[in-house]
């Protein structure tokens, strides 16, 4: 089960503030492009693809690449921008042994109940060699990323996550050894006014589990620094790469 309930209020919420652009997502491109060689014919699942927006991107990005959308909650699957897109999870991914050349997760990791399980279900579906590749605020790793600044309640709950070394360790029950890691940037906003205007708790698993007093204080602290502040919000997460 997820950590939140991605019911449609959750996926009304993540589409219409979680959304990037291309000119945004130019460092993920060329970070996603080290590891995954992309060409013409090749199969790339996007487990829990939410409302679509990296398959959408993988697809633009790439001449020739098919991606593989699966995606548990009915509510994001119905708000999709990439279909099709099917009903599934990371223990139980709707595709062939051996059927994908890659396997991408963005900000998926903390909502799989059990990471070992859902290892040994990516290493069924793909092909020899092929990499999973996960984008993710990991436990720990905080200090990059504008959200906690304000609303540092919230970092208790990241830090329920899994760290980078839950992951690998699962994941070697799998045989999957790290084969990349780098902190990539974004830009999530082009001011931190319309950040704090577009913010929808319910699009935030970290905010959504801290209490209403302590969100209503980082609102506060938002948007008082929304005042002076300048400039675009640049976050960064992490890209973990395993083979």
């Amino acid at each position: 089960m997820a950590r939140i309930a991605y019911d449609n209020e959750d996926a009304a919420a993540f589409e219409a503030s979680r959304h990037l652009i291309d000119a945004e997502l130019v460092a993920w491109r060329e970070a996603i492009s080290r590891h995954l060689d992309p060409r013409p014919g090749m199969r790339v699942l996007d487990l829990g693809s939410g409302t679509g927006m990296w398959a959408r991107a993988f697809t633009a990005w790439y001449d020739g690449v098919e991606v593989v959308a699966v995606e548990p909650s009915e509510a994001m699957r119905a708000r999709s921008v990439h279909q099709p897109v099917v009903p599934g999870d990371a223990e139980g991914i709707p595709l062939d042994d051996a059927s994908v050349d890659a396997a991408w997760l963005s900000t998926v990791i903390h909502h799989v109940p059990d990471l070992t399980s859902a290892a040994r279900e990516l290493r069924r579906v793909l092909r020899p060699g092929a990499p999973v590749l996960i984008r993710s605020a990991f436990a720990g790793r905080h200090h990059a990323i504008t959200l906690f600044r304000y609303f540092p309640e919230a970092i208790r709950v990241l830090d329920t996550y899994p760290s980078v070394a839950d992951v690998e360790a699962a994941f070697a029950t799998a045989g999957f050894a790290p084969a990349g890691f780098e902190q990539v940037p974004q830009t999530t906003a082009p001011s931190l006014r319309e950040a704090a205007t577009r913010l929808r708790r319910e699009a935030h698993t970290p905010l959504q589990l801290i209490t209403d007093d302590e969100y209503t204080a980082g609102l506060v602290r938002l948007h008082r620094a929304a005042e002076t502040e300048t400039g675009a919000v640049v976050d960064s997460l992490d890209l973990l790469v395993l083979r």
